[in-house]
This record gives C-alpha cells, sequence and structure tokens, in this order.
C-alpha cells in the first residue's frame, strides 16, 4: 500500500476516474493527469483549491458534514461509497490501535452451520478469509487447493476461473468488499497481508485495488460451475453477525426443484457417501483391534 493516507488515496482515486464530460465542464486541449484536477473538484464542491488539495494530501482532517456531502457530490459518489468517504475522514481523526484478530466465530453459529446440511453457508473475516464452513459449502469448493480466502480463491487459484462463470464480476466483487472492510479498519494487518500478497501475484487484483471501488456483501445471483455436477445459479444472501459486526454469515440457495438443487442433494449424497465409507472402515479397524486383543488374551492368559 502506499504511504499516503487512506483518505488521499480514495479522493485521488475516485477524481482521476472522471472525466470533465462526466461532471459537465468542457474539456480544452491535452491534460497531463488522468480524470479531473484537484482546482475543478474544488470548484464543484464549492470550496478553495488550496483546501480541496490539504484533504487529498491528508492535511486537512476536520471537514463539515456540508464539505464531505458537497466532495461526494463533485466526485459523483455512490451512497456506499460516501458512507466509505465517512468511514475514512473518521479514521483520521481517531487514534485507533490495529484491530484484534476477527477469526473466532461463536459455537453457536457453529451449530448453526452445520444444522443445514443441504445449504452451503460459511463465515468469512474482512479480508474474506474463511473462518468456519458447514460440510457442502467445503464440497462444493473442493475444487480449489483450499478453501481458505474467497479473493486468493478468485485471483490465485488455478480453478478460480473456471469457478465462477462471470469470474469478472467475482474479481470486481471480491475487490470491492475488501476495500469495504478497509474503510472500517485501515489499520487492521491482515487485510494489508492479504492486499499485499495479492497485489504481488495478481496484477488484476492490483488494477482493481488501484480503483478504490467500494460495495459490500449483497443478494445476488451466482453463476458456477463444479466439476463434478455441473452448471449452478444459486441465490447468495450475506448477514452481518450482530456480536461480531466484522464477520458475514454467507447462505448459498438453491431454487426449489431446480437443477442447482438436484446438483446440492448430489453432492450432499457424496458427503454422506464418504461418511458411511469412513465410519466403516473405521469399524472394521476396530473390531480388527479386537481380534487382535482377544487372540493375544487367549496365547498369553
Amino acid at each position: 500500500m502506499s504511504d499516503s493516507t487512506p483518505l488521499g488515496e480514495f479522493l485521488r482515486a475516485r477524481r482521476e476516474a472522471l472525466k470533465p464530460q462526466d461532471v459537465g465542464l468542457p474539456e480544452h486541449g491535452r491534460r497531463r493527469v488522468p480524470g479531473l484536477r484537484r482546482e475543478e473538484v474544488a470548484m464543484l464542491a464549492g470550496v478553495s483549491s488550496d483546501y480541496y488539495m490539504r484533504l487529498e494530501q491528508g492535511r486537512e482532517s476536520s471537514p463539515s458534514p456540508q464539505v464531505v456531502d458537497a466532495v461526494a457530490d463533485a466526485l459523483h459518489l455512490d451512497d456506499e461509497a460516501v458512507d466509505h468517504l465517512r468511514r475514512l475522514i473518521r479514521a483520521t481523526q481517531e487514534r485507533r490501535t490495529p484491530s484484534a484478530g476477527h477469526d473466532q466465530v461463536n459455537p453457536q453459529l457453529l451449530q448453526l452451520l452445520d444444522s443445514w446440511p443441504d445449504t452451503p453457508a460459511f463465515v468469512v473475516g474482512p479480508a474474506l478469509d474463511i473462518l468456519a464452513h458447514n460440510g457442502l459449502a467445503a464440497a462444493l469448493h473442493s475444487g480449489f487447493q483450499r478453501f481458505d480466502n474467497l479473493a486468493r480463491m478468485v485471483f490465485v487459484d488455478p480453478a478460480g476461473r473456471d469457478f465462477y462463470q462471470d469470474w469478472d464480476k467475482a474479481a470486481q466483487s471480491c475487490v470491492a468488499e475488501i476495500r469495504a472492510a478497509y474503510g472500517h479498519d485501515p489499520k487492521s494487518p491482515r487485510i494489508t497481508e492479504v492486499v499485499e500478497t495479492l497485489s504481488a501475484k495478481s496484477p488484476e487484483f492490483a488494477e482493481l485495488w488501484a480503483r478504490h471501488n467500494v460495495k459490500g456483501k449483497t443478494r445476488q445471483t451466482k453463476n458456477l460451475k463444479h466439476a463434478q455436477v455441473g452448471d449452478l445459479q444459486i441465490q447468495f444472501s450475506a448477514f452481518t453477525v450482530n456480536e461480531a459486526p466484522h464477520q458475514q454469515l454467507v447462505v448459498y440457495q438453491a431454487e426449489p426443484a431446480s437443477s442447482t438443487a438436484a446438483a446440492f442433494a448430489e453432492l450432499r449424497s457424496r458427503i454422506d457417501n464418504r461418511q458411511g465409507e469412513q465410519e466403516q472402515r473405521q469399524g472394521e479397524q476396530e473390531q480388527r483391534e479386537v481380534v487382535q486383543w482377544t487372540t493375544e488374551s487367549i496365547r498369553h492368559p
């Protein structure tokens, strides 16, 4: 990550993403910098160029709510981006220590996951780490090297581009979700680690991260392709965990009587068969141990 402030990085990226015609300004001649100039944003927001420059450089940390709204309007930010901007401003005003680990999942939530054997469900942390999952979620993602971090799976794992049929959409969503979490906790060591690792390994991730697009998890449709059960169309929902708002419960649902529902049932059947085989092997092993113990007892009473 850059040494400049998170607030400055965000403002600069969103300014550079706009063209003069996007905001109703004429474009005269060749521009030396991409996007809008600082003085153009300042004019649109009704503040001085010097003030906006200080804001973008992190030297102005207490803008009024009116100024924040004006800058957001000038940069054409949507609601989620405006909320992100406000969080970044609050972060510059607060002295916060790096957050503690976000990897502890409530035992009751773990029980809830296991109570849904026919529905893939898992819990993710701010950096999209998989903190907990049920058996069907593991079976659904069995083609990956590891079911450990959604962003790593999308950008680095060889299975990602086949599994996510709309890979570009999945990639953009992953980065925007981590960016949203970063706004809540810019000093998070884990988010920093994931961003730096993926930026080094994936040019696509680095490019998307530099855009500063923000979007939390929402309800939507995902098109996936599983190597064993084929194409899947799922309804994706994410729920914030009240007692751990940095965690989200993710649930994948299939339309009743659909081919995806049948595929989920097939995966569930495979899980049950594997468990049955494991129990049978364990029972046979225990039986052999009993026979061996009995034989030894007879030989050496």
